[in-house]
C-alpha cells in the first residue's frame, strides 16, 4: 500500500472508529449491555479506547513504511482533538437531533 493510500485508510478508519461508540447501543460495538441505553462515560471511554487503536494503526503503518518519528506530546493533543473533531457528526445524531420514539403496538 503507498504511502498516500495508508493516510487515506488511516483517516477513513478514523472517521469510522470516532462515530462508533455514538451510533450503537453496544460495547465496542459488539457486546450487548444490560441496560437499554449506554452511559455517556462508557461512549467517551470507547472514544479514547478508539483513539489509541486507530493511533496503534497509524504507527503500524509507519514502522513499516521506514523510521518512527519521535513524536511529542503537541502531537497526541492535536490528534485527540482532530479525533474528537470527527466524532462530532456521531454525537450530533445521538445528543442533538430530536429522534422519534417508535410506536409500541
Amino acid at each position: 500500500m503507498s504511502q498516500t493510500a495508508s493516510v487515506w485508510f488511516v483517516l477513513v478508519v478514523a472517521l469510522v472508529a470516532a462515530n462508533l461508540p455514538f451510533v450503537n447501543e453496544r460495547l465496542l460495538a459488539l457486546v450487548p449491555l444490560a441496560s437499554r441505553h449506554k452511559p455517556l462515560a462508557i461512549r467517551l471511554g470507547e472514544l479514547v479506547l478508539m483513539y489509541l487503536l486507530v493511533g496503534a494503526l497509524g504507527l503500524l503503518f509507519e514502522r513499516r513504511a521506514g523510521q518512527i518519528a519521535p513524536q511529542g506530546w503537541e502531537f497526541y493533543t492535536v490528534t485527540a482533538a482532530l479525533f474528537v473533531v470527527l466524532a462530532f457528526p456521531g454525537f450530533t445524531w445521538r445528543y442533538l437531533l430530536k429522534h422519534r420514539k417508535a410506536a409500541h403496538a
